[in-house]
């Protein structure tokens, strides 16, 4: 057996329930990406669409050989998505830390290590897109999502697409507010994909909900001290 098709077949067994492997390791590439979005560190993009990449086929397993559960066609959708974005931050992060490295350079300002982002609250014009973006784009997606037979309550899972899109959207540009728009995403992806059988992503949904608030408040006062720094 090679290694893939190794990832495309492993499970093990938790109780009743058989897990894929490639469902625990593609979120473990999801958690590390987080970690290294926390620390402003420019190789969590790649990371995360290693994950994403992962992730696609768990959540279209009929197209991949698991036709034991339900296809989940947000979650599904939102990993092309995350790819998308994720290139479009991951070279915005590269020109920001290529630029503070090159004024470090220079001894124009005190080292800050390189990192890919400056950290700072979006605008309330932003806050405002932010918003009707989430609620409008969960509006129109709901009847697209359920004309493709997607998993109900469809409300839920177009919700979840939506708030991840404009989360990494939100990480790329440098907004604090990103952080609480996971928020979101979990108080609703946990239930949902517990109920459809996706247990070791609902679970790390738990653990995400802990760690984005942690994430937020680190963001904080990286802009805080930042703030300070240029006063």
């Amino acid at each position: 057996m090679t290694m893939i098709d190794w990832l495309f077949t492993a499970t093990f067994t938790v109780g009743a329930e058989q897990i894929l492997w490639r469902e625990v390791i593609g979120n473990a590439f999801g958690l590390a990406s987080a970690l290294g979005g926390m620390r402003r560190k420019v190789w969590a993009w790649p990371v995360g669409i290693v994950g994403n990449l992962l992730l696609f086929t768990v959540f279209l397993g009929s197209l991949f050989g698991d036709a034991g559960r339900v296809d989940m066609l947000g979650q599904a959708g939102r990993q092309v998505m995350f790819i998308a974005v994720s290139v479009y931050g991951w070279m915005r992060w590269r020109e920001t830390r290529r630029q503070d490295l090159e004024v470090r350079a220079d001894g124009k300002v005190p080292s800050s290590g390189g990192e890919g982002v400056h950290p700072r609250w979006a605008t309330w014009p932003q806050r405002a897109f932010l918003v009707v973006a989430l609620v409008g784009g969960t509006l129109a997606l709901t009847p697209l999502f359920t004309a493709l037979g997607s998993y109900k309550p469809v409300w839920a899972d177009a919700w979840i697409f939506m708030g991840s899109l404009l989360a990494t959207y939100g990480m790329a540009r440098g907004w604090v507010e990103f952080w609480l728009i996971w928020v979101a995403v979990d108080v609703v992806g946990v239930p949902l994909l517990w109920s459809a059988g996706y247990f070791a992503t609902s679970l790390m949904y738990v653990f995400y909900g802990a760690f984005t608030l942690v994430g937020f408040f680190v963001w904080w006062r990286v802009n805080r001290r930042e703030q300070v720094a240029t006063i």
